[in-house]
């Protein structure tokens, strides 16, 4: 039997309260760290979970105070990536050199080539380098598809995946605890020793469907089933394989299965989307630009995915949906 654990989480969003719930009745000590009316419900009822075809719910210590809920074992950042740099506080708060941090981000993470190189489009400034040291990070890849029902209410609509591993490749035994703790919880964990293909893996897929379902506010499946968009996306996943492949990685992957995939998880809203349609910045900047920012490191053309980038852009703008500290488009 796997011990407790005291587990933080920044982020009681759709992701941050499904990995609350899961966690906190695998009998684990979660402090959530939130305010406002999302904060309100935690303290009131807990965190409320629909997940197939059930709805549970589960007690979690809810803050508005990093430093009241204290250090953590475990600490997941749940957080958009346009939110990392304002929450860097709370995470020195509940984190210390013992602490794990895992960071469910969309996109290329800060981390991704460092030291060789920081990715400007995800760490403007070096920031979240800084105050994150890497020794601390362990690679996370979150795939199950959720979504923000009312303040501290999560639906999980599909998807059960998530793959943790060292930033820099290889075996290690802390990936394979997080892992077994994670799978214990319910999740489908596994730790891999190339989490950096994962990454990017799920990047092509975000880097499609994030910024088109943002212009047209189409679901995944209506996208995929357009076959004019059908054949946008394999474009853009082509552009995307070429520059991993370009990087490095070994993307054993065509966009035909990518887009197979996504297509059995059936009618889903991605989380550009809804943060588009709830008035939220979107994570253009991570997800595209960091891309794109790669694509120019490495002078390979990604005509598609520029084309998209510079539309999902003049859409967010309008829609005053932008960072104030977006990037330019590369």
């Amino acid at each position: 039997m796997l011990r407790r654990m005291r587990i933080g989480i920044i982020g009681a969003g759709a992701i941050g309260g499904f990995f609350a719930a899961r966690l906190a009745r695998a009998g684990h000590d979660v402090a959530v760290l939130a305010r406002g009316e999302t904060l309100a419900a935690l303290q009131q009822r807990g965190i409320r979970l629909d997940s197939g075809g059930r709805s549970v719910e589960a007690a979690v210590h809810a803050a508005d105070d990093a430093e009241t809920l204290g250090v953590q074992e475990l600490l997941l950042l749940a957080v958009k990536a346009p939110a990392l740099p304002q929450v860097l506080t709370a995470a020195a708060a509940m984190s210390d050199d013992q602490t794990t941090v895992l960071p469910a981000l969309n996109g290329l993470p800060w981390w991704f080539f460092l030291p060789q190189r920081a990715l400007a489009a995800a760490d403007p400034g070096g920031r979240i380098a800084q105050a994150l040291p890497l020794t601390r990070v362990l690679a996370t890849v979150v795939y199950p598809a959720c979504s923000s029902v009312a303040p501290g209410h999560v639906r999980h609509a599909a998807g059960e995946r998530i793959v943790v591993g060292e930033p820099a490749g290889g075996h290690s035994a802390r990936a394979t605890a997080i892992a077994q703790v994670l799978s214990a919880a319910g999740f489908a964990a596994e730790a891999s020793a190339k989490v950096r293909e994962e990454v990017w893996l799920k990047l092509l897929g975000n880097a499609c469907f994030n910024p088109v379902s943002l212009i047209t506010r189409a679901w995944t499946d209506e996208l995929i089933d357009d076959p004019a968009v059908h054949t946008l996306f394999e474009a853009m996943m082509t552009e995307t394989l070429t520059i991993g492949r370009a990087a490095g990685l070994a993307l054993d992957v065509t966009p035909a299965q990518r887009l197979a995939t996504t297509r059995r998880l059936g009618h889903v809203r991605t989380s550009m989307l809804q943060d588009g349609l709830a008035g939220k910045p979107v994570e253009l900047d991570a997800i595209l630009g960091t891309l794109l920012e790669t694509a120019v490191a490495l002078g390979m053309p990604a005509p598609h995915l520029q084309t998209v980038l510079a539309l999902a852009r003049a859409h967010a703008r309008a829609a005053g949906l932008l960072p104030a500290e977006a990037t330019p488009c590369p």
